[in-house]
């Protein structure tokens, strides 16, 4: 993953001697390790790799999957493989960069026990934290991790679309998102790229909502907010539905917040401030009966995991750039009756942007 590297180091300046990315015990894993190393499967827990400005990269498996990060190296002349123990990683890494002093970290991924352990093995060295330059970096896509992507999100589609089909009424929240996670199984997610929201009724104005036993009754909302990982890359796709008896105010709403993702969709193109795809949407969501309502940011980055770093709302001024992957999903929420939210991952591209998730976005009634 030379280019990777290479594309990191380019956002520092001064450059340090090295660049040091230390994994704890899951869930603290940092996903730079795997941006910069490509391992298709493994924790790694207790791994490090060590990037050089020359575009090397080093890395320090435990023996747990020593074949795995050989096998991965076969595929990279540009990676070594070395195999050391959980205790034994810090110190192998000073005898591989000497009297190094001059090493960044990425301060807002790793624990404070490894600062410690790699500070004992370093000693005089001077830190610095490289977790902007990382979000640069990380923040425009290749071409491959674009489709990996695209998979991620064709496996979210595919559920987006039979999530109507599993409505029934008494099913609770919780067998919901169960069945939509064992369908995106089935459809070849490695797994779900974080816990499935599903909320009915009340529930669905609120944004982050964790299911429960509330069984689906006739005139409920539904949000079902959902994502899976495919070789390591996330999607993030929300789809809203009514059950039963027909809520006119609802989708009113519903069809509001379509209008304002078009409008928030329409304003992305590169160069633009992010915050303008915000103020799209929150300009048509004002304009209606439901002034106010949009209570979060419009999106947010999405790569080797759902929040990949960057996040976009009114006051955002980074520029979109060709190769973001991002999501756009606004919402209106009206507490104690219910909620709406649309949300599909895109990339921007040269001439505006391209959808990954392609699920029917329109108000959709199921028959109770």
């Amino acid at each position: 993953m030379k280019p990777r590297v290479l594309k990191l180091f380019a956002q520092l300046d001064p450059k340090p001697e090295a660049i040091v990315i230390a994994n704890s015990i899951d869930p603290h894993l940092d996903q730079t390790f795997f941006y910069l190393f490509d391992v298709p499967a493994g924790l790694f827990e207790g791994s490090i790799a060590i990037a050089h400005p020359d575009g090397e990269l080093d890395v320090f498996s435990s023996p747990l999957e020593a074949e795995t990060a050989h096998e991965a190296a076969k595929r990279d002349p540009h990676v070594a493989v070395h195999v050391a123990g959980r205790d034994e990683t810090a110190a192998a890494a000073r005898k591989l960069l000497g009297a190094s002093t001059d090493l960044a970290l990425n301060f807002r991924e790793l624990t404070h026990e490894w600062f410690l352990r790699l500070d004992g093995s370093f000693p005089g060295a001077k830190w610095t934290d490289c977790s902007n330059a990382i979000r640069k970096a990380r923040v425009t896509k290749d071409a491959n991790e674009i489709e990996l992507l695209r998979r991620a999100s064709e496996i979210g589609s595919k559920v987006g679309r039979e999530i109507p089909g599993m409505l029934r009424a008494g099913i609770s929240e919780l067998e919901l998102a169960a069945e939509m996670e064992h369908q995106m199984g089935l459809h070849g997610a490695s797994g779900r790229s974080f816990a499935t929201i599903v909320a009915f009724g009340p529930h669905s104005a609120e944004p982050h909502y964790a299911p429960a036993d509330t069984k689906l009754k006739a005139g409920d909302s539904i949000v079902c907010d959902f994502g899976a990982y495919y070789h390591r890359y996330a999607s993030d796709i929300t789809r809203s539905f009514h059950f039963g008896r027909r809520d006119d105010e609802m989708k009113q709403v519903h069809e509001t917040v379509q209008k304002a993702q078009h409008a928030a969709l329409g304003a992305v193109r590169p160069g633009v401030p992010s915050k303008e795809v915000h103020l799209a949407a929150a300009q048509v969501i004002d304009a209606s009966p439901w002034k106010g309502r949009l209570t979060h940011g419009v999106g947010h980055s999405i790569g080797l995991v759902v929040h990949d770093g960057w996040a976009y709302g009114p006051t955002a001024e980074d520029p979109l750039e060709v190769g973001m992957a991002i999501t756009v999903e606004p919402g209106i929420y009206l507490p104690g009756h219910g909620g709406v939210r649309i949300e599909d991952d895109i990339v921007v591209t040269k001439n505006g942007y391209e959808f990954l998730t392609t699920a029917p976005r329109e108000y959709v009634e199921v028959p109770a």
